[in-house]
């Protein structure tokens, strides 16, 4: 996966390298400008039993600040940000792996630096008894629901959160 570039952030960043579940290294830049979910949008995507994403609807597209065609085929931590804890997505992939339906708070990481939280809801697809591929439903949550997380990412020590 590739890195960031200054020349796609907005304002001043701070740089961090994620270590990502199979795709390794990558450098994110990361500002404090919060973009605000829309009120009445759903953002949906989907993914390969790995999580390299096949479809995205247009708010994704709108939301992540990357174009279709940089989502299509990139793996779905391409929106992780560094104040996510790696043990919710270790949670996440234990859950869906199980063939059950998560649910969690994340806070996304847009191609511009900044960032949004949604109210995530990832679902195995099933065909034929096999799996292929994942679904993901993205809420606008609600602003205690985000305050709560916060808290809970800082005290799980995520590489973002300034001690």
């Amino acid at each position: 996966m590739q890195d960031m570039k200054p020349e796609d952030i907005v304002g001043e960043y701070r740089e961090y390298t994620l270590q990502l579940y199979g795709y390794g290294r990558r450098r994110v830049l990361v500002t404090d400008i919060e973009t605000p979910y829309p009120e009445g949008r759903l953002i949906v995507s989907r993914t390969d039993p790995t999580g390299l994403i096949t479809q995205v609807n247009r708010s994704f597209v709108l939301m992540s600040g990357y174009d279709e065609e940089e989502l299509i085929g990139s793996p779905h931590s391409i929106l992780r940000h560094p104040d996510m804890p790696s043990p919710v997505f270790r949670d996440l992939w234990e859950t869906i792996g199980r063939g059950q339906t998560w649910q969690g708070y994340v806070k996304n990481l847009r191609k511009d630096g900044g960032f949004y939280w949604v109210k995530a809801t990832v679902i195995p697809n099933l065909r034929g008894g096999q799996l292929v591929g994942y679904t993901s439903v993205r809420r606008k949550p609600s602003r205690q629901m985000v305050q709560q997380a916060e808290l809970l990412y800082r005290t799980m020590g995520a590489p973002g959160h300034r001690q």
